[in-house]
C-alpha cells in the first residue's frame, strides 16, 4: 500500500477543489467535491504508477500561517 499527501485548495471562481502531490510530477486533478477529488486523484496517481515509481523530488512538510503587521 502506498501513501501519499495531498494539497487541496478550492478554486475561488469554479468552486472545484484541486488537490496536487507535493514532488510528484503529474500528480494533481480536480473534482466538484473532496468525494470526487479524492477518487479522480486516486485514478491519476494509479496511471502515473503504470510507468514505475516516481522519483519524488520533493517532499510535504506540513504549513506554517504568517501574520503581517
Amino acid at each position: 500500500m502506498r501513501r501519499y499527501t495531498a494539497v487541496i485548495e478550492r478554486c475561488a471562481d469554479t468552486g472545484y477543489y484541486v488537490a496536487y502531490v507535493p514532488g510528484f510530477p503529474g500528480a494533481h486533478s480536480q473534482g466538484e467535491d473532496l468525494a470526487e477529488l479524492g477518487q479522480n486523484l486516486k485514478e491519476v496517481i494509479s496511471m502515473l504508477l503504470e510507468d514505475g515509481e516516481p522519483e519524488m523530488y520533493a517532499e510535504f512538510i506540513g504549513t506554517k500561517e504568517l501574520v503581517l503587521a
